[in-house]
C-alpha cells in the first residue's frame, strides 16, 4: 500500500480509500449484503487501506451505521472521513444546507451512527449557495476545538470556486470530485484546486461507478433498482458507453501485459496521473477490494500512460 500525508494535517491515508457509498444499500442493486460489506471493511484494514469514506446522505444514514459497525474495536486504525450539507429526509424534498444549526446537527447524528466520539475528516457534500463560507469555517472550527472533529475539507467544488475559497486556504485539508478514465471533465479543477489552494485531491467515480472493471458490455442490463439503468449515468449509455467500451478494451490489453486487474490498471492511471492523489472506489465485498488493490506495488510506464491518456481524452 501507497501512503500520503492530507495536506495541512497529520493524516497519514492510504492511498486507496474504501468509498462508503455502496453501504447505503440503495441503488446499487439487491446483491448489497450487509455481512460482506462488514468483511470488505475488514479485509480493506488487513491490506493496508486506513482511509474510509461516507456521508449521512447515503441511505439516509445507513452507510454510516454499517460502517461503524465493521470498525468496532478497531477504530484507532481508521482514518474515518464522513460529509454534510444535504437536508435529506425520507418522504420531504431534499435541499442544500450549510447553516450552523444544520452542521452541528448532522455531525452529532453522525458520531451516533458511527459510534465514535470524532471524526477525522469532516467535508462539505455540496454548497448551499446561500450561507456565507465565514460562518461554515467558523462552525468547523467549532467543532474542531471542541474534539468532535479533527480536520475539515471539501467536495464537489471547481475552479470557479477558488476566488471564494483563497482567504481560507490551509484551513480545509482536501477536496474531492468525479474523476477516472471514464470521466475526466473535471481534471483542470483538480490540478489547479489542488495547487492554488494547497488540497489533496479525493477522486471518486474512480472506476465509473463499474464500467471500467470490465464486467460490462453494451448488452448489459440493469434491475430498476440498480441507479445505473437511469439514463443520468451517462458512462452505461448510448455513445457515452460505446467509448468506455473503447477504453476498457485497452485497459483489457494493459491487463494481460502487466498481469494487474483490470480495474487496477484503471486505480493505476490516476495514482500516475494525479500526482499526491486518493482514488476513492466504492467496495461491495471483499473480492472487489482485492481486485483493486492490485493497483499498488507498480507503475504503468509511459507508453502505457501515453495510450490510456489518448483513448479517455474528450
Amino acid at each position: 500500500m501507497e501512503y500520503l500525508t492530507l495536506k495541512n494535517s497529520d493524516l497519514k491515508v492510504s492511498r486507496m480509500c474504501m468509498g462508503g457509498c455502496p453501504m447505503g444499500g440503495y441503488g446499487w442493486g439487491s446483491n448489497v449484503l450487509e455481512s460482506e460489506l462488514i468483511d470488505a471493511v475488514h479485509c480493506a484494514l488487513d491490506n493496508g487501506i486506513n482511509f474510509f469514506d461516507t456521508a449521512d446522505t447515503y441511505g439516509l444514514g445507513q452507510s454510516e451505521i454499517t460502517l461503524g459497525k465493521a470498525l468496532k474495536g478497531r477504530r484507532d486504525k481508521a482514518v474515518i472521513a464522513s460529509k454534510f450539507g444535504v437536508h435529506a429526509k425520507k418522504g420531504t424534498p431534499t435541499f442544500y444546507d450549510n447553516s450552523p444549526e444544520w452542521i452541528k446537527s448532522s455531525i452529532k447524528g453522525t458520531l451516533k451512527r458511527l459510534d465514535t466520539d470524532y471524526l477525522d475528516l469532516y467535508q462539505i457534500h455540496y454548497r448551499d449557495e446561500k450561507t456565507p463560507l465565514v460562518e461554515v469555517v467558523d462552525t468547523l472550527e467549532e467543532l474542531k476545538k471542541a474534539g468532535y472533529i479533527r480536520y475539515y475539507g471539501l467536495s464537489n467544488i471547481h475552479e470557479s470556486d477558488i476566488s471564494e475559497l483563497k482567504e481560507y486556504k490551509g484551513k480545509f485539508v482536501s477536496f474531492q470530485d468525479e474523476y477516472s478514465l471514464a470521466c475526466r471533465k473535471n481534471e483542470d479543477d483538480f490540478i489547479n484546486l489542488s495547487k492554488d489552494l494547497s488540497l489533496t485531491p479525493l477522486t471518486w467515480g474512480s472506476l465509473g461507478q463499474g464500467i471500467l472493471t470490465g464486467k460490462y458490455d453494451k448488452n448489459t442490463v440493469f434491475a430498476d433498482d440498480d441507479r445505473r439503468s437511469r439514463d443520468i449515468y451517462v458512462n452505461f449509455h448510448g455513445e457515452k458507453l460505446a467509448k468506455n467500451l473503447e477504453i476498457v478494451e485497452i485497459l483489457k490489453k494493459i491487463s494481460n501485459d502487466t498481469g494487474k486487474s483490470i480495474p487496477a490498471v484503471a486505480i493505476r492511471f490516476i495514482l500516475d496521473f494525479l500526482s499526491d492523489s486518493v482514488v476513492l472506489v466504492g467496495i461491495k465485498r471483499p473480492s472487489q477490494l482485492k481486485s483493486n488493490i492490485e493497483a499498488f506495488g507498480w507503475k504503468l510506464d509511459d507508453e502505457q500512460i501515453k495510450i490510456l491518456d489518448e483513448i479517455s481524452k474528450a
